[in-house]
């Protein structure tokens, strides 16, 4: 059975990838520019030796800033973005929000857990998926509101690659921030997700799946 790699060791994958990628980019543009290891070490502020390991991709954990000054020196710029790849760790309030959730569903309607994307090596999951036997809704629980746009940008691009459900049941943690967020912001959520909490409720409740997607504040 083949083991189920965790987030640490994707991040190493990550970083060794990198690694090699920029000492690859260092070495061939100060090879271009015709400039020793010696030179460029110098005005970096950095010794030939250190240099010589970045080059060639064997120092574990290169100092960023080494990094950005040899960067500089060769008439390179480093520039870093996170993106998103997978579901991040839930954390215990996420958790908990889940369950209240789950206590809302009631027969035929059952809420499975996590539910990875269907695509070949897809990282990314929703959170759950609610099915009654003829629809199906996908979950998210959020604890805390944060970016709305970009929290909203990564449930779109969910749907769009997964094909089998297109409802989608936005559960949010019935917290003074979140309500604030939500007041603030609902009209402009209202096209994608058009109904409000207690319409999801009452089908839940009812052993159904609610026809289109919705924010549910719990």
């Amino acid at each position: 059975m083949p083991i189920r790699r965790g987030p640490s060791d994707l991040g190493s994958d990550d970083a060794a990838r990198v690694r090699r990628e920029l000492a690859h980019e260092l070495r061939e543009t100060r090879l271009a520019l015709g400039l020793s290891q010696r030179e460029v070490a110098r005005i970096a502020l950095v010794s030939p030796s250190r240099l010589s390991r970045l080059e060639r991709g064997t120092t574990v954990e290169p100092s960023l800033s080494v990094v950005c000054r040899t960067a500089r020196v060769l008439g390179l710029r480093l520039s870093a973005k996170l993106y998103p790849s997978g579901s991040p760790v839930r954390d215990a309030a996420s958790l908990r929000l889940g369950d209240r959730f789950r206590a809302l569903v009631q027969p035929p309607a059952r809420l499975r857990g996590e539910t990875p994307l269907p695509a070949p090596d897809e990282l990314r999951a929703w959170d759950g998926l609610v099915t009654d036997g003829e629809r199906a809704a996908f979950t998210e629980y959020e604890s805390r509101f944060g970016d709305i746009q970009a929290q909203t940008r990564r449930i779109a691009l969910k749907l769009r690659d997964d094909p089998r459900a297109d409802v989608v049941i936005l559960v949010v943690a019935r917290t003074r921030h979140n309500l604030r967020v939500l007041a603030e912001h609902r009209d402009t959520l209202r096209a994608e997700f058009p109904l409000d909490g207690a319409a999801i409720a009452r089908e839940l409740r009812g052993g159904r799946v609610p026809r289109e997607s919705g924010i549910i504040t719990l």
